[in-house]
């Protein structure tokens, strides 16, 4: 370290892996003077901290980080991936089951979106995972309205610009044609908001389902609509370079009890 890089880590930061906030929040809480160290406010985030130092956030003092957790979660349609909605629409949060700790998703699904959602209790595993440079495969079953071809998806392959916005080559294969519906299976490695949708209807096709299948190498598996898996710690090691207890074992995720709460409005099944 130069003896001009000042100690310890910012403050942003801090707050995330402590599990208050995404780094994001944590900057707009220090922005709107909600935060203090060592009892003063903090007026800027690009301010170090060290592990002596007294923080605050909303008057609470900053507990100690727990370890990292990650948890599987099959969001069922009807829910936005926020923590609150201006149009008063249901949340993720107002489903999940109360004995989770406060847990920050992992990117986003969309309302009429279903399927595997990662959730996760600490900020810097959500940041990792979230960049571009993990470069994961994001597996989704999609099914669209008509009757596409091979012709019609190569553009898709290709890679192609939507209303100004470029996106990457995905992998899509057609699965099979039911009526006037397809299902394809699509992998794409960014994750740009309503990409599939907005690329499908750049080709002529409609978007009519939409279920995430795994991302990286965490499987949607058989968990049912609304149900919680946590990944075990052995696995975050291995997969995220994360410490983990000698005494974890070797499964990939250990199911948590999940209280049922009512379906989630205008959900169905197809």
């Amino acid at each position: 370290m130069s003896k001009d890089t000042p100690e310890g880590e910012r403050i942003a930061k801090v707050i995330a892996r402590a599990g208050r906030a995404s780094r994001r929040e944590a900057e707009r809480l220090i922005e709107a003077g909600r935060v203090t160290v060592n009892g003063a406010q903090v007026e800027r985030a690009a301010l170090n901290v060290t592990p002596s130092d007294r923080i605050t956030v909303d008057g609470t003092p900053l507990e100690a980080p727990d370890a990292a957790r990650l948890w599987l979660y099959h969001k069922p349609t009807g829910l936005v991936t926020t923590t609150r909605d201006e149009q008063g629409r249901p949340t993720i949060y107002d489903e999940l089951p109360d004995d989770l700790p406060r847990v920050m998703s992992v990117g986003r699904l969309d309302l009429n979106s279903e399927g595997l959602l990662l959730l996760t209790n600490d900020g810097g595993v959500k940041r990792k995972l979230e960049l571009p440079s993990t470069g994961w495969l994001r597996k989704y079953r999609v099914r669209v309205k008509g009757r596409p071809t091979d012709a019609m998806l190569a553009p898709l392959r290709d890679g192609l610009e939507v209303d100004g916005m470029r996106f990457q080559p995905m992998t899509v294969a057609l699965d099979r044609q039911q009526g006037a519906n397809a299902w394809l299976t699509v992998g794409l490695r960014e994750g740009k908001n309503r990409e599939i949708r907005r690329a499908m209807s750049d080709i002529g096709l409609e978007v009519n389902r939409l279920i995430r299948l795994s991302y990286g190498p965490f499987q949607l598996g058989q968990l049912k609509p609304g149900e919680v898996q946590e990944v075990r710690r052995k696995i975050l090691r291995d997969q995220l370079g994360l410490p983990a207890p000698e005494t974890e074992g070797t499964a990939t995720a250990r199911k948590r009890p999940v209280r049922r709460r009512r379906s989630p409005p205008g959900r169905g099944r197809s």
